[in-house]
């Protein structure tokens, strides 16, 4: 039977992610390079994540909503690399992971998507 995902149940696949933008959040700015902008885009990455999941109606199938929630999941470690990549700071190491974040994350949903799709969802 189909059930509306929650908040409580999307957490174990978040946790990892869900600290370091609640930590940017709470003052409000970053301390090197980037401003309150690109933490700021972090929040906001993350957030869109969290409404997409909980809006998810589950299938109850562990394949199907394992490629359903690991889109917004991907969709967001997209949007913090691109805020990165976007903030000025430009260090190398970092804007290198970046880019390898984008491409393997792009990637990554575009096989979801075709997998959700030979599946008929």
């Amino acid at each position: 039977m189909p059930r509306r995902i929650t908040p409580l149940s999307a957490i174990g696949l978040i946790a990892c992610l869900a600290a370091a933008p609640a930590a940017l959040a709470q003052d409000g700015h970053h301390a090197h390079g980037g401003g309150p902008g690109a933490s700021q885009a972090y929040v906001e990455a993350m957030d869109a994540m969290h409404g997409a999941m909980e809006a998810m109606e589950l299938s109850g199938e562990p394949g199907v909503d394992f490629a359903l929630m690991m889109i917004p999941h991907h969709q967001s470690a997209i949007d913090m690399a691109r805020a990165y990549l976007e903030s000025g700071e430009d260090d190398p190491e970092l804007a290198k992971l970046s880019r390898e974040i984008i491409a393997a994350q792009e990637g990554e949903i575009a096989f979801l998507r075709d997998w959700l799709a030979r599946k008929g969802r």
